[in-house]
């Protein structure tokens, strides 16, 4: 057969696509992705559906002991961020789904060969969920926020919104979905699998803790090593009197209990799980 006709195949060169042409397109697959607007619809309709849910049931009426104006800020965060354990679990399946996805489609081999470096495809994919991760995740915030500090108001809670700290921590509660999407994305880029990334994703944010809780004492201080565990301590408002500790006194870990040790906690899933993955993307064959 004569190859005088044949059409000429495109061999790209390294560096033909720069980062910034790589963000973009990871952007549009994002977007293109129907589960995409699914999950982060669910998010913000589940944030401040259940915040507002729970901000009108909340109140201190029958329990002991007058409480401080921290334990009602403790209150009003904890209205705030209610949902967030069930917003990480979205997240994470999103993040498996963003990069595992390409694996069972056959799109990554597409990608790798427009971007033969490979890591900056692993870079740009990651940024662009975290990126709208953080701006779906504040959206929620911003309008959970007005509508739990109202309802609480009718219950005789009135919450201090000029009050630093407490926007510190809700945003502690972005910031941890915003990790636990990078933790799931890079599962999902090492076991490039959807149903396998979901599950091992499900099983660090679910099952791990569960487990966990049927050791002894000694093991709480194991246990804040979850992500899970260490989304509850990032989004804990700094208090001597929680609204929990007035009806329910409860332990927690002995060496991790501020929001900034917690929050290294996190990184440090995302640091491990991420170098792991680009190592072995770079070595394992598309």
């Amino acid at each position: 057969m004569s190859t005088t006709n044949a059409s000429p195949v495109f061999i790209p060169a390294e560096g033909d696509l720069d980062f910034g042409g790589v963000i973009t397109s990871e952007w549009v697959k994002l977007r293109s992705v129907r589960s995409t607007w699914w999950a982060y619809a669910i998010l913000l309709t589940v944030a401040v559906g259940v915040g507002a849910q729970v901000s009108s049931s909340l109140g201190f009426e029958g329990m002991p002991g007058v409480p401080t104006q921290d334990a009602i800020q403790d209150l009003a965060v904890y209205a705030v961020t209610v949902s967030t354990d069930f917003g990480a679990l979205i997240v994470g399946v999103l993040g498996v789904i963003v990069i595992a996805g390409e694996y069972g489609t056959g799109m990554i081999q597409s990608t790798v060969t427009a971007v033969p470096r490979r890591v900056p495809i692993l870079f740009a994919k990651a940024l662009v969920v975290a990126a709208a991760t953080f701006v779906v995740s504040s959206v929620a915030l911003a309008m959970t926020v007005p509508v739990s500090v109202m309802l609480l108001a009718g219950n005789g809670v009135v919450v201090r919104i000029d009050d630093p700290q407490y926007w510190i921590v809700l945003l502690g509660g972005v910031g941890y979905l915003v990790l636990v999407a990078l933790i799931a994305f890079s599962i999902g880029a090492l076991l490039r699998s959807t149903a396998g990334g979901s599950g091992a994703t499900l099983g660090l944010l679910l099952v791990a803790p569960l487990a966990m809780s049927f050791l002894p004492t000694w093991a709480a201080n194991i246990a804040v090593l979850l992500p899970s565990v260490a989304g509850d301590v990032l989004m804990s408002y700094p208090t001597d009197q929680s609204w929990v500790d007035l009806a329910a006194p409860t332990a927690g870990s002995d060496w991790i209990t501020e929001p900034w040790q917690a929050g290294l906690v996190l990184i440090a899933w995302v640091v491990v799980l991420f170098t792991a993955a680009a190592v072995l993307l770079k070595q394992r064959d598309a």
